[in-house]
């Protein structure tokens, strides 16, 4: 598992992984406002979420359907509070079990979410409203099951509204991004729809355009990419994840 954000951040994308036994325990959010405001409240939520994701996935015969729900729960919770009302946060949280080959996962929002396996290249629906808008939400996650060299893309709006006049990169670009991907590298991945996402609006006065206006660079949303792949290799000892550092730290 790999994420990538493009180096201009501005707005409140945020991903954080959790590695507790067997199951590796993540989420991307995309929270409302501009980077600074965001930043404070991803804090409190980070928080929440590596504490309670250790409590509830730590034991060998954990409910994963069970904990993927009330783990939304109180993140969403813990958005509201922290941001003192309503504030509106598209998320996925996902578990993966290493060993089953198995993702647990809940949709909360407007966050594209890609899987790509021998059969096809589907988008998978999203299973609810986004967090902080109700604290007593309920939750229902959804099980999906990885082959090896299956592979998830998750990617935030900042790629699918990214704008070239009137036409969006759109779902079916990322899409085409990952079906055509001949590899099992989750960074490759992230890389390539990054890479894409950032060259769709680019024009030859783009570079002029940045010069003339350095202060206008972060006016548009983050862009983000998490990527997850079942190696042939896949399992506990052999798993590759890259989490974001402590909030209070960066």
């Amino acid at each position: 598992m790999k994420a990538r954000y493009h180096s201009d951040r501005c707005g409140g994308d945020f991903f954080d992984a959790v590695a507790t036994g067997s199951r590796v325990i993540f989420i991307l959010t995309d929270i409302a406002g501009k980077r600074a405001e965001a930043h404070a409240i991803a804090v409190e939520v980070q928080k929440v979420f590596r504490t309670r994701a250790q409590e509830l996935f730590e034991a060998r015969d954990a409910n994963e359907s069970e904990g993927i729900a009330l783990l939304t729960r109180d993140v969403n919770r813990s958005l509201i509070e922290a941001a003192h009302g309503v504030h509106f946060a598209p998320a996925f949280l996902g578990c993966f079990n290493l060993t089953l080959g198995l993702l647990t996962y809940h949709n909360a929002g407007r966050l594209l979410a890609v899987f790509h396996d021998t059969e096809s290249v589907r988008v998978l629906d999203d299973g609810g409203i986004p967090l902080g808008l109700f604290t007593h939400s309920t939750y229902e996650p959804a099980i999906l099951a990885f082959e090896p060299h299956a592979k998830l893309l998750l990617v935030t709006k900042g790629i699918t509204e990214r704008r070239r006049g009137g036409t969006t990169f759109g779902i079916e670009r990322v899409s085409r991004v990952l079906e055509n991907t001949n590899t099992d590298s989750a960074l490759r991945i992230s890389e390539a729809v990054l890479k894409e996402a950032c060259n769709f609006d680019k024009n030859p006065w783009w570079r002029v355009y940045d010069f003339l206006h350095p202060r206008q660079r972060c006016s548009r949303d983050d862009l983000t990419a998490v990527t997850l792949v079942r190696t042939t290799h896949s399992s506990p000892e052999s798993a590759s994840l890259e989490a974001r550092v402590p909030l209070s730290r960066a």
